[in-house]
């Protein structure tokens, strides 16, 4: 199994030390690296840890089997955190954490998360939906690949990379993360294609928004955490502000 090093864990602990209660949300589990911290940290804490991927919970359930009394993981996008928690009779909670994002181990997978390597233009983080990178890099029309590499990637050659992926389509399917790869890389002017940053890196970030449909996601998934979790309130009844210094 890809080993993963969870980022600002540290935070996530130093947090997860204000939890007032017993139900804690991993919104995005992964490979159960945050969720083992915490846990470990907070003895009284049960957790529930979501994930689209199928991998990432088979990893998160091994490496936390030593809580397997205190946990429960399940396959569902955090957009639809509250029909998970109404399945499993919970009406609130008392923490949530949310790790955006693709995860190292993703990108080391053969998913075509990098262009570092050459493999199938997959960028499925629920590998049982039909819309795949292929799918958007042969099939969308040029006006929408640009909004999407403009928008999703913040790509300044935007306009250049449609047009290129659309001429190149013409010719053959666009396969491969390499032939991506190498055609955004070819749309960067030559002072600029040794930065700190491969060209190919912005579209590849905007292609996988797209097809995980992540901001629509996020927006949704947060928006209903806020409401789910439990509201402190002090001796009178009067809600206290959730916000801490």
């Amino acid at each position: 199994m890809v080993e993963h090093y969870s980022v600002l864990h540290k935070e996530a602990l130093e947090y997860s030390k204000l939890i007032e209660g017993k139900i804690f949300v991993d919104a995005t589990v992964g490979s159960g690296g945050h969720s083992y911290l915490i846990l470990k940290q907070n003895p009284n804490l049960k957790l529930i840890g979501l994930d689209k991927d199928d991998y990432a919970l088979k990893v998160a359930k091994e490496r936390l089997k030593e809580f397997e009394d205190r946990i429960t993981l399940v396959k569902s996008s955090f957009k639809d955190l509250d029909k998970v928690l109404q399945s499993l009779q919970i009406e609130e909670i008392n923490g949530i954490l949310f790790d955006f994002g693709v995860s190292a181990f993703q990108l080391k997978l053969e998913r075509g998360f990098s262009f570092q390597r050459e493999e199938f233009l997959d960028m499925r983080m629920d590998t049982t939906q039909k819309l795949t990178a292929y799918d958007v890099v042969n099939y969308y029309r040029e006006q929408d690949l640009y909004n999407i590499i403009k928008t999703y990637g913040e790509e300044k050659f935007a306009s250049k990379i449609a047009k290129s992926i659309a001429e190149y389509r013409k010719k053959k399917k666009i396969e491969t993360t390499k032939e991506l790869a190498d055609i955004v890389y070819k749309c960067y002017p030559l002072n600029l294609r040794h930065g700190k940053t491969y060209p190919a890196t912005r579209t590849f970030q905007a292609i996988r928004i797209e097809v995980n449909n992540e901001l629509k996601d996020i927006k949704e998934g947060l928006e209903k955490a806020i409401n789910l979790l439990a509201k402190k309130r002090n001796n009178n009844g009067n809600l206290l502000p959730l916000l801490r210094r």
